[in-house]
């Protein structure tokens, strides 16, 4: 039996060498698995139920718009909240009532119930450095006059400390003393702080400081020097999220290893306390260093992977792996669609130009420089904040802009065909240009129209994704991986927010980057070779 469909010879080579590069092979079935688990996004990624089974009848609400009053006597004629339907005594109590979710049960633009994350229990411990400050007030042979809050320095209080010397306790340095005499000699002086150590044990160290002085009416009887706890800009605050089980999620910081069991008892005991009410802050002493414990298990976006939220939650509580799905199909049907149109324009203006030549081409030219000065971002802020910002407006102004490289291959492909033996045979034969053009020239020319495919739309998903990331593409509520990424910048210890996205448009990216080295392989009429 004869076949209907056969690939010419010429095809069937190309695609032999197209697999042989294994690595293009491999990728372009892993670029058709994305392209197809993308086209499923609605039925892995849904805040709407797949099947629903009700009072002996079957819905299908991803296929049909079924009213809330459907379910519900005197219910509203808008799409109901399948989630809350569901948690009915209709459905809960009744097994013949039921439905079934996607895999991952969240819509893009789904904000997803704090509630559902309180059952998790985590609470976040935020220690704070407490710094200790004090002061006393020296006469000039040095001995303290009085004192404020000195236990944090001293090994006696206020009381005790009065009339003893300063030198008993702490070293006086050069610096330090001059200072102090240049104070008590009534003479203007600056600001001075130095380090010092105590000398009784387990000697504490403190930074001693003086501040600016003045010259007065007459001279000081005392001069006052502050203790403050030494390097306290050095202590950061830090903080570690505790699970349901008190346990550290992730790599908890230095200051948690640090503190001792018995301190790690009482933060459990108020992190336990602290996910059903507000408690007060704990007081630790860690390393000598007093930090102040606060808890805190209120929900705060964008929030971190959890169980049922495996890539996280974005900066307005939508699940991120939802979110990077539609956002791929959103990408890959963007960038679809404008390699189509480029390269359907492209190859029209540049064939035209190629194949009459001489003042059309000449004309033609001249006219894409002319256009191609003009500035397409320009052009796209100026239409979306006339029109609005949407996929078809944002895909119009791409394609006008986009077709220019193609053209410019595709003039030089027909200047080079015009003048073969085979087109002034068709003209012979009597043959109409368009006919010449599309029928004979164009299938010999199409050379760079396929090579250069998957190149064009891996530019077309980046170049959406910069748009979305600088916030002149889709609209907010659109899901898109530049939007994610452009959450990230704002909430730079979401690491979610960056990996993530970054790491699905890396994939895609390159993935397209690898079938285009293997169409191009294919086309090459030299074989490849490699120095040994």
């Amino acid at each position: 039996m004869k076949r209907r469909f056969q690939l010419n010879p010429a095809t069937q080579k190309r695609l032999r060498r197209f697999k042989r590069f294994r690595r293009a092979y491999v990728s372009a079935w892993l670029l058709a698995f994305v392209c197809l688990l993308t086209l499923c996004a609605d039925l892995l990624c849904s805040d709407k139920p797949l099947v629903v089974r009700f009072e002996g009848r079957t819905y299908f609400p991803l296929l049909r718009f079924y009213a809330e009053s459907e379910f519900i006597p005197h219910g509203k004629p808008t799409r109901p909240d399948y989630k809350a339907l569901n948690a009915m005594p209709m459905f809960q109590e009744q097994e013949a009532n039921f439905m079934v979710f996607p895999v991952i049960p969240y819509g893009p633009r789904e904000t997803i119930s704090e509630e559902s994350l309180k059952q998790e229990g985590r609470v976040v411990v935020t220690f704070l450095p407490i710094p200790r400050v004090s002061s006393v007030n020296v006469s000039p042979a040095f001995t303290i006059e009085r004192s404020r809050a000195a236990e944090s320095f001293f090994p006696a209080d206020d009381d005790a400390l009065r009339g003893t010397s300063l030198e008993t306790y702490w070293p006086v340095s050069p610096d330090i003393r001059k200072a102090i005499e240049t104070r008590f000699a009534n003479n203007a002086t600056e600001r001075i702080e130095r380090k010092a150590t105590a000398r009784f044990a387990p000697h504490p160290k403190a930074e001693m400081s003086l501040s600016t002085f003045k010259s007065r009416s007459k001279p000081p009887s005392t001069v006052r020097i502050t203790f403050r706890t030494p390097d306290i800009r050095q202590h950061v605050r830090s903080a570690v999220t505790l699970d349901k089980s008190l346990a550290p999620i992730g790599t908890p910081p230095d200051l948690w290893k640090s503190i001792a069991e018995g301190d790690k008892t009482r933060i459990g005991e108020k992190a336990i306390a602290a996910r059903t009410h507000a408690v007060d802050a704990l007081v630790i002493d860690v390393a000598g260093r007093q930090y102040q414990a606060l808890f805190n298990s209120s929900i705060v976006w964008p929030y971190p992977p959890v169980r049922g939220h495996w890539l996280g939650i974005d900066a307005a509580g939508r699940d991120v792996l939802s979110r990077i799905v539609h956002g791929l199909r959103v990408s890959l049907l963007f960038g679809v669609l404008l390699v189509i149109s480029s390269m359907i324009i492209g190859t029209i203006v540049g064939a035209i130009q190629g194949f009459y030549g001489g003042f059309v081409d000449i004309t033609g030219q001249r006219i894409i420089e002319i256009w191609s000065a003009i500035p397409f971002l320009y052009v796209m802020i100026l239409l979306g904040s006339i029109y609005g910002a949407h996929f078809w407006l944002l895909l119009l102004v791409y394609a006008i802009f986009n077709w220019i490289s193609i053209s410019y291959y595709m003039r030089a492909e027909f200047l080079r065909l015009r003048k073969q033996p085979f087109v002034d045979a068709a003209r012979v034969l009597g043959i109409g240009s368009h006919k010449i053009i599309f029928r004979h020239v164009l299938p010999n020319a199409v050379t760079p129209v396929i090579t250069f495919m998957p190149f064009y739309l891996v530019g077309a998903i980046a170049a959406l994704a910069a748009l979305d990331y600088l916030g002149f593409g889709l609209p907010a509520l659109t899901p898109s991986l530049g939007q994610l990424l452009h959450q990230a910048q704002a909430n730079r210890s979401a690491w979610w927010l960056i990996l993530y996205p970054s790491l699905a448009l890396f994939i895609v990216m390159l993935l397209g980057v690898f079938v285009g080295e293997g169409v191009r392989e294919a086309y090459d009429p030299r074989p490849r070779s490699k120095m040994e």
